[in-house]
């Protein structure tokens, strides 16, 4: 009888240790979206704490040019000035539900001589060229900005733009552009105006609610690593039963499965199997 000896050998020993990595990787596939999840949620929480939150005065949200807090994402804040309007910009390949566009950036410049950033919304890719066919104009003189703070954009390697079109919101360069001290920390997506234009570009939306599937996908990882040993199990335990099929103890056991095979109810699926094949 060779009995469990064969468990033992190097071959054995190698499928072990790739279970064990297998295992391993699925884990690390698992935490990673649990990490993912933990990201999504901390985005919500800023959401729900900030989004509808009243709005402060940009000098008490910002107390310099260059400070924001990723906890402040979404916070509304108040500016008064006036918008530099020969300084507008557009930001190039913005989608928005599908659509191709642009964003359009109205520096403002507050009451202190300071430079703030406000992205007025977003414009559809025209008919004939890739501008929008029409940018509405931005109220002149005197006005009241409400607009939720962002983190500004890092540049991105092989992306370009030429004139008044800009790749990404990196606000080091639109600072450089504007010639004036301007907020560098944080730009503002506009949520109201005053006084309001009769046209403006389209808002942004409150983001969507929800955490996503990761929880779900981390659950699949573990359940595959787990899923891993058990196949090992039954792997030895098949080469069990054929190495050890003359030992008179596992002949006994064999019988026995085979007894309880046989009083099984067959589905209807292997009764219509058997007919098919009497006929063959």
């Amino acid at each position: 009888m060779i009995g469990w000896k064969f468990a033992f050998t190097r071959r054995w020993a190698g499928y072990l240790v790739l279970t064990i990595l297998f295992a391993a990787v699925c884990s690390g596939l698992g935490f990673w979206q649990l990490a993912r999840r933990d990201e999504a949620l901390a985005e919500v929480a800023k959401v729900d704490a900030n989004f509808d939150a009243t709005p402060v005065p940009v000098a008490d949200a910002l107390p310099t040019l260059e400070s924001f807090d990723e906890s402040q994402k979404w916070m509304p804040v108040e500016l008064t000035g006036t918008y530099l309007t020969d300084e507008e910009l557009l930001v190039r390949n913005r989608p928005l539900n599908i659509n191709p566009g642009f964003e359009v950036l109205t520096p403002l410049l507050l009451t202190d001589g300071s430079v703030f950033i406000v992205d007025r919304g977003w414009l559809p890719t025209g008919e004939d060229q890739d501008a929008p066919d029409v940018v509405p104009p931005a109220p002149s003189g005197q006005v009241t900005v409400v607009a939720r703070l962002k983190a500004g954009e890092p540049s991105l390697a092989g992306r370009t733009a030429s004139g008044n079109q800009i790749a990404t919101i990196n606000l080091a360069d639109v600072a450089k552009r504007v010639g004036e001290p301007t907020y560098t920390g944080a730009y503002g997506l506009m949520a109201s105006e005053n006084p309001a234009p009769a046209e403006r570009p389209a808002a942004v939306t409150r983001p969507v609610r929800d955490e996503g599937p990761h929880l779900s996908y981390a659950f699949q990882w573990f359940v595959f690593g787990l899923l891993a040993f058990v196949g090992l199990g039954w792997a030895i335990r098949q080469e069990y039963r054929t190495v050890n099929a003359d030992d008179p103890e596992e002949r006994v056991r064999a019988a026995e499965r085979l007894r309880r095979k046989a009083a099984k109810p067959r589905s209807d699926a292997e009764v219509e199997d058997e007919l098919l094949d009497r006929h063959r």
